[in-house]
């Protein structure tokens, strides 16, 4: 019997759910752990050198992605060395701290999607919603995210190089025109992610 997309999708948005647990965050401790962070995250359109693309914008982002993702760079199932040596050395809770201060406010959906979505993206929208605001604090928001970087985790997901089996099982049938697509599209998205030197300036992401 074939599942139906959606309920797939949903299925599996269940069990990353489930698999999900972190600390309780301290943003006032975060504020004064997270200054490495500032000199890459904090700078718009800083660019990740070979391969080249933008640093993810980190302001307003949830904090349980935030500390599931630190996590996999510790643990080397997203490869990267420079976050690596900086997830490696940190604990649990610093990383919930770090996670608490960085998201400031949470992006909130605005409930009106911009433009047109590609079809490729009627699985993304079960985690990340309509609008690419994730629907649950253990799911990434994309809006407003930079599409350079939505296209490099897209090809790392594919590739394998990003060890995640849900993400690898959707990005494997993406071809390169879906991947831009969907990156574009939730690029574009409002209200939108933020660096942290808005975070730092004003406590928020300001639209």
């Amino acid at each position: 019997m074939k599942t139906r997309p959606s309920l797939l999708a949903f299925s599996l948005c269940a069990l990353a759910l489930a698999t999900q647990a972190h600390a309780e965050g301290d943003a006032e401790r975060g504020e004064v752990l997270a200054y490495t962070c500032h000199g890459c995250h904090g700078i718009p359109n800083y660019k990740n050198a070979y391969p080249s693309y933008s640093v993810p914008k980190l302001g307003g982002q949830h904090a349980a992605y935030m500390v599931a993702a630190l996590k996999a760079y510790a643990s080397q199932e997203r490869p990267h060395p420079t976050m690596y040596s900086h997830a490696a050395t940190m604990s649990e809770q610093d990383m919930a701290d770090i996670a608490a201060y960085l998201e400031g406010e949470p992006i909130q959906a605005g409930g009106e999607v911009i433009g047109t979505p590609p079809a490729a993206t009627a699985t993304c929208v079960a985690c990340h919603g309509n609008e690419g605001v994730g629907i649950l604090p253990e799911y990434p928001t994309l809006a407003g995210q930079y599409a350079d970087y939505l296209e490099h985790a897209l090809r790392d997901y594919r590739s394998g190089r990003r060890k995640n089996a849900i993400m690898a099982g959707f990005a494997a049938g993406l071809t390169d025109e879906d991947i831009e697509a969907i990156a574009r599209f939730f690029s574009q998205q409002q209200p939108s992610l933020c660096s942290t030197a808005d975070i730092r300036k004003h406590g928020e992401c300001r639209q």
